[in-house]
C-alpha cells in the first residue's frame, strides 16, 4: 500500500464509495448528528468520528457493538461508549427527529418480508429530523430482473448463491412518495458482474 492510499484509508476507513460521494457533494456540511443504523464493524463511521460529529450507532450483533465501541474509544474518546447500542433497526432507542442524518448500509436487504422492510424504514424515518438526510445502500432487482429467482415474501435467490429481500425500482419510488421524501439523487445501481445489484437510495426529508 502506498503512503497516499494508507493516508486515505486512515482518515476515511472503508467508507462506502457512494457515501463518500455524499460527503464530496457537501450533503453533510450542515449536519452534525449522525446515526448508523446497522453499523456492523463501523466501516462508514471513521471519518465522522475523526471530524468530531455527534455519532450514534446501533447493531443487533453484540460483537459488532463491542467492535464499534472500541472504534469510538480509539478515534473519539470524548464520546461515551453508550453512543453504540445493541438494538434492532425497527426499534431504535431514540426520540423522534433526533438525528440530522441516518445511514443504512447493506441492512435493508436482510428484511424478512415487505412488512419488516417498511418497519425498518419507517423507524429510521421517525428519528430523522425535518430537513435531514437518509442514506441507504441495498440489494435490489434493478438490472438483473431476469437473473434472480423469486422465493416467498419478497425474497430472492441471487446468482451469487445468497438469499436476500429485494426491492425493485417501482417499489422504492413508491416508498419515497409514501414518506413524502425527495430523492437527493436519482437511484443509482451498481451491477456486480450480474451476480447482484446494489442500489443507492438517498432521500431528503422535507423541512
Amino acid at each position: 500500500m502506498s503512503a497516499h492510499s494508507a493516508q486515505l484509508r486512515e482518515h476515511f476507513g472503508e467508507i462506502d464509495i457512494y457515501l463518500f460521494d455524499q460527503l464530496l457533494k457537501g450533503r453533510f456540511d450542515a449536519y452534525r448528528t449522525v446515526l448508523d443504523a446497522g453499523c456492523g464493524a463501523g466501516r462508514n463511521l471513521v471519518w465522522f468520528l475523526r471530524e468530531r460529529f455527534e455519532v450514534f450507532a446501533v447493531d443487533r450483533d453484540e460483537r459488532s457493538v463491542l467492535t464499534v465501541r472500541q472504534l469510538f474509544a480509539d478515534l473519539a474518546p470524548h464520546l461515551p461508549p453508550e453512543r453504540v447500542q445493541r438494538a434492532e433497526v425497527e426499534s431504535l432507542p431514540y426520540a423522534d427527529a433526533a438525528m440530522d442524518a441516518v445511514l443504512s448500509s447493506a441492512v435493508l436487504h436482510f428484511a424478512r418480508d415487505l412488512a419488516h422492510f417498511d418497519e425498518m424504514v419507517n423507524e429510521m424515518w421517525r428519528v430523522l429530523r425535518p430537513g435531514g438526510l437518509f442514506f441507504a445502500r441495498l440489494a435490489t432487482t434493478i438490472g438483473i430482473e431476469d437473473r434472480v429467482q423469486p422465493l416467498a415474501g419478497g425474497r430472492y435467490r441471487l446468482p451469487d448463491g445468497t438469499t436476500r429481500f429485494l426491492m425493485d425500482e417501482a417499489r422504492l419510488l413508491e416508498r419515497t412518495d409514501a414518506l413524502g421524501a425527495t430523492l437527493a439523487d436519482p437511484l443509482r445501481t451498481t451491477n456486480v458482474q450480474n451476480l447482484r445489484a446494489m442500489t443507492t437510495w438517498c432521500l431528503l426529508r422535507p423541512a
